[in-house]
């Protein structure tokens, strides 16, 4: 049986800095895997073996892109501000406390409710 070469395989090798620049664009903007995969001519099964390796290795974490902000909650409002309607269905909300511990709650908490709730959890 003869065969043809039709062209030159190649093995591009990545580095876990090259690695993790394209993971972190998976979302950005909107993109998809699939998308970001297209883009550097790899697989969607790469993308996510590379995930996986590089969670084991400490080297990827699922908050990462997460950005945090300080919240004062001793501030008082200013009066000048308009009351924030609540979204139509119930978002839910991840707080981290600044003592490491994190709160999971629905956007449809009340807001008393959940400043005691924050004031009992930092006290403990």
């Amino acid at each position: 049986m003869l065969g043809e070469v039709l062209g030159v395989e190649r093995r591009r090798r990545w580095s876990d800095d090259e690695k993790l620049e394209i993971l972190s664009e998976v979302g950005f903007g909107g993109a998809t895997v699939t998308q970001v995969a297209q883009r550097h001519e790899l697989t969607r099964s790469q993308i996510y073996g590379w995930r996986r390796d590089l969670k084991k290795k400490g080297l990827w974490s699922p908050d990462r892109g997460t950005v945090f902000l300080p919240v004062d909650f001793d501030a008082t409002p200013e009066p000048a501000c308009a009351p924030v309607s609540a979204p139509s269905r119930p978002v839910l909300i991840e707080l981290r406390l600044s003592n490491g511990r994190c709160l999971r709650f629905d956007s449809s908490m009340d807001g008393d409710a959940l400043t005691r709730l924050i004031r009992a959890v930092e006290a403990a």
